[in-house]
């Protein structure tokens, strides 16, 4: 079994991910999946954007056309 890590953190790391990324291309949910993965989080796409709805993060379409 994976380590039991608090949904503060994992939202803590998708927002550093999400602040660093091209602003042009940004990252779908399933790009921010592989960026957790590379850095030990374990976590479904689901999940991820469950997480950034709750951040009020919209979708990659979306902060493409803002940028």
């Amino acid at each position: 079994m994976g380590e039991v890590v608090s949904n503060k953190v994992i939202q803590s790391v998708l927002v550093d991910a999400i602040e660093s990324e091209n602003k042009k291309h940004p990252y779908t949910d399933q790009d921010l999946v592989n960026i957790l993965s590379v850095k030990g989080y374990n976590i479904a796409r689901r999940t991820v954007s469950k997480y950034r709805i709750q951040m009020k993060v919209p979708i990659a379409q979306i902060r493409a056309v803002w940028a």
